[in-house]
C-alpha cells in the first residue's frame, strides 16, 4: 500500500532549510504532497504571492504534487489529501498530539505527526533582512 506523506507551509524565498525538510519527508513515504499556505491565511508579507510559491514547489523533483491549501482549515485539506504521515517544519509551532488528533478525525485512520530536524543557519526571516 502506498504511503503518502503530507508536508505544508509557506515556502516564500526557498533556501537549504526547505529543501531539507522536503528531502527528509519525501524519505518517509511514497508519495510527498506538499500543501502551502494561502495568502489570506499568512500574518506576514512574502515576496512571492500564492501561485508563484506554488509553481516554485511544483518545480522541486523531490515533490510528487502541489496544492494551495484551504481558505478555511487546514482540517478539509487533511481530510483531500487522506495522508499516513504529517511532517512538521523546526519552526512550525503546532503541537504533534493536536495535529494527529485533527488529522485522525478527519481521515478516520491513524496518521504519524513527525517533526523534521531544522538544517542549521537556514531561514526566510533571516535572508529578508539580509
Amino acid at each position: 500500500m502506498e504511503k503518502t506523506v503530507m508536508a505544508q507551509g509557506v515556502f516564500d524565498i526557498l533556501h537549504p532549510g526547505h529543501l531539507h525538510y522536503l528531502a527528509k519527508s519525501s524519505e518517509l513515504g511514497d508519495r510527498l504532497v506538499v500543501v502551502l499556505a494561502r495568502d489570506s491565511r499568512i500574518n506576514k508579507k512574502t515576496y512571492f504571492d500564492e501561485k508563484e510559491r506554488l509553481e516554485m514547489v511544483r518545480g522541486l523533483d523531490v515533490v510528487d504534487e502541489a496544492y494551495l491549501g484551504s481558505e478555511g482549515n487546514i482540517y478539509t485539506t487533511v481530510q483531500e489529501i487522506n495522508p499516513d504521515i504529517i511532517t512538521l517544519g523546526y519552526d512550525q509551532n503546532h503541537s504533534k498530539k493536536e495535529v494527529k488528533d485533527m488529522a485522525e478525525k478527519a481521515t478516520d485512520h491513524s496518521v504519524q505527526v513527525i517533526r523534521i530536524k531544522e538544517k542549521p543557519g537556514y531561514s526566510s526571516t533571516k535572508i529578508r533582512e539580509f
